[in-house]
């Protein structure tokens, strides 16, 4: 278990730092508004655009390598020019990314328009959460896990507006609707972005090293958790729509279900993290993943699905934010780099190989590759914490 972090005295009111801390709450939101916008989506566009399994999978492929070639860049942009400045740039982007995928008359350009979407977001993603780490400097507490909550809350704002409005309205309205009211958030928002702080400059990206087997484990594991992660964000709506049968709107039901619930395990869980420890939390969680993902793909009635797909959502929900924890505790900033960069290839890699195999065997069988990572977790979880408590 790791040491807790004790909060500082509350800053005043008035501080800046809170006003930041707010309009990052914001920008984590649109985030994750901006995702579930497309996940609920995907049905209809692999309807509209006659696509298979496989080439949705390729589709997904494009997002990830986007994002990974962006990452790489971003760091020494936040170190040139503040977290602030690109964070407020990317976060508009970003927003403005979403429409050209729905406007694609073609797998082609499809590909194209997710590979500049998945470019914006992976920027995105890199300067907001370097800007959290300057806001948590200014105010002297965390606040990293409270801030996924608002991405996952974002999630769940996103589902439930797509169940609305999926099959009711022309998904190009669904998608410049969201552009429009998130694009404008982000502007908003990024006004109240703070500079970073002269004596602690965002880090370099570090020179290649020798990983540990600490390091290669906790990333392995840190794989696996974004897998399915990524298996539920990206399939859940497909496997409702195409074998539960769930028609259109309804189609997000999986999705709404496990967002929320990963949204109200990432708010209390430093609670829960303080209670039980980290070990408890990984391992415990992906059992509950791997349970409620065996309950979901063994029903075919909606509603035991969405069930499972809620305890899927729970017991991921702490899972990659506590790897990501033990690893800067256990071994400084260095060693959570190369976790970080290992872990995100099963975000890059899950989904579109999910995709591939249900082209072969079906969306059903192929979704058991994410139960059978989450149950690699618990197996290999007391292995990891016994490396880094050496």
């Amino acid at each position: 278990m790791t040491a807790p972090i004790l909060p500082a005295q509350p800053p005043a009111p008035g501080h800046p730092g809170e006003a930041a801390r707010r309009a990052l709450s914001v920008i984590f939101l649109i985030n994750g508004a901006l995702f579930a916008t497309w996940a609920v989506n995907i049905p209809g566009i692999r309807d509209a655009l006659n696509l298979s399994e496989a080439q949705i999978g390729a589709a997904l492929l494009a997002v990830g390598l986007g994002s990974l070639c962006s990452m790489t860049l971003t760091g020494a942009w936040t170190a040139r020019h503040g977290s602030h400045r690109v964070t407020r740039t990317a976060a508009v982007l970003c927003m403005l990314t979403l429409l050209p995928p729905f406007l694609a008359p073609g797998l082609p350009l499809l590909i194209a328009a997710l590979t500049v979407l998945g470019a914006a977001n992976g920027s995105m993603d890199v300067a907001m959460n370097a800007q959290g780490v300057t806001v948590e400097q200014r105010l002297g507490r965390p606040i990293m896990s409270r801030l996924h909550a608002y991405f996952s809350l974002g999630g769940v704002l996103g589902a439930a507006l797509g169940t609305l409005l999926v099959g009711r309205v022309p998904m190009t309205a669904h998608a410049l609707t969201v552009t429009v009211v998130t694009a404008a958030a982000a502007l908003i928002a990024g006004r109240f972005l703070l500079p970073d702080l002269p004596s602690a400059p965002i880090p370099a990206a570090p020179r290649r090293v020798p990983i540990s087997a600490a390091a290669a484990l906790l990333g392995a594991l840190c794989f696996l958790g974004m897998l399915s992660e990524g298996a539920n964000y990206d399939w859940a709506a497909l496997y409702f729509r195409d074998v539960l049968g769930s028609p259109g709107g309804q189609a997000g039901l999986g999705y709404a279900a496990f967002v929320t619930t990963m949204t109200l395990g990432r708010w209390f869980g430093d609670r829960l993290r303080a209670r039980l420890g980290d070990e408890t939390i990984v391992r415990g969680g992906a059992l509950v993943t791997a349970a409620g993902l065996g309950l979901a793909l063994l029903t075919r009635d909606p509603l035991p699905a969405a069930a499972g797909f809620a305890l899927s959502g729970l017991g991921l929900s702490n899972v990659v934010p506590v790897m990501y924890g033990a690893a800067g505790h256990a071994l400084g900033g260095r060693g959570i780099a190369q976790v970080a960069s290992i872990g995100y290839g099963g975000f890059l890699l899950g989904p579109p190989a999910i995709g591939f195999i249900a082209a072969q065997v079906g969306l059903p069988a192929a979704l058991g590759l994410a139960l059978a990572g989450a149950l690699l977790i618990t197996l290999l979880g007391g292995r990891a914490f016994a490396l880094i408590r050496r």
